[in-house]
């Protein structure tokens, strides 16, 4: 595969990794836990890094086994493998606007030990709203009850059991590439997701949580949809 496609992979990784980093799920209860239990910006930081840093991992881990699975693949397909990929990203691209067109949207994992409904964290809230705001009022994560040590904790497990799972196809589609592509798209991924976390869990610390990012959260599997569904058609026409 050319140069070209692996920058064009390289792009759209950290577009979706920064994005997908960037909606409230991934800053928002950081910023409303941390103003519950007064927690400096510095703390808050630091504890969005750590919790950033066990989404990264299980994401990458999940990238690993797919990317090995590829593999494997890839020698048996050989020259036809980059046309598999591309059409694999065609085909995730259409289940994310088929998605959006439902009204289902992308689902995210719950706060332990907070009040919800499962179709809460699957795209059906309003666009000026997060479910975030009313869920976190009876969670264990803003309990003066309990030390910072479990509201860490309870941040820790909430992002690592919500993987970056928009970021795998273009782990798939790195194959062809080899171990150089793997490294490269996780190098990626981990830049992008810290980058998105941090920039937005600061900028809502200082006063500018106005910021209308919230209508990326509803729109968010329409616009990676329509991404995936370029960029595979673009591998396959690159490649061709």
């Amino acid at each position: 595969m050319n140069s070209t496609v692996l920058t064009t992979l390289a792009l759209t990784g950290f577009t979706v990794a920064f994005f997908h980093a960037a909606i409230p799920t991934h800053w928002l209860p950081f910023v409303l836990v941390a103003r519950a239990r007064g927690w400096n910006r510095g703390k808050t930081l630091l504890v969005t890094m750590f919790a950033g840093f066990g989404h990264v991992a299980l994401t990458t881990l999940l990238g690993l086994g797919l990317a090995w699975f590829g593999f494997q693949v890839d020698e048996r397909f050989g020259e036809a493998f980059p046309r598999i990929a591309g059409g694999f990203l065609v085909a995730v691209g259409g289940y994310y606007l088929w998605r959006q067109w439902r009204g289902a949207g992308i689902c995210h994992h719950p706060v332990p030990g907070g009040r919800h409904r499962p179709d809460e964290h699957c795209g059906h809230e309003a666009a000026e709203h997060s479910h975030w705001d009313g869920e976190l009022q009876d969670s264990e994560l803003v309990s003066r009850k309990k030390g910072d040590w479990a509201a860490i904790s309870g941040l820790f497990l909430m992002l690592t059991l919500s993987p970056c799972e928009a970021f795998l196809p273009i782990y798939l589609s790195g194959v062809p590439f080899g171990w150089r592509g793997f490294f490269v798209l996780s190098a990626i991924l981990a830049a992008a997701t810290f980058a998105g976390m941090l920039v937005f869990t600061w900028l809502a610390l200082v006063g500018l949580e106005k910021i209308q990012i919230k209508k990326f959260e509803r729109y968010e599997a329409g616009l990676l949809g329509g991404l995936f569904a370029i960029v595979g058609g673009l591998i396959m026409v690159l490649e061709h």
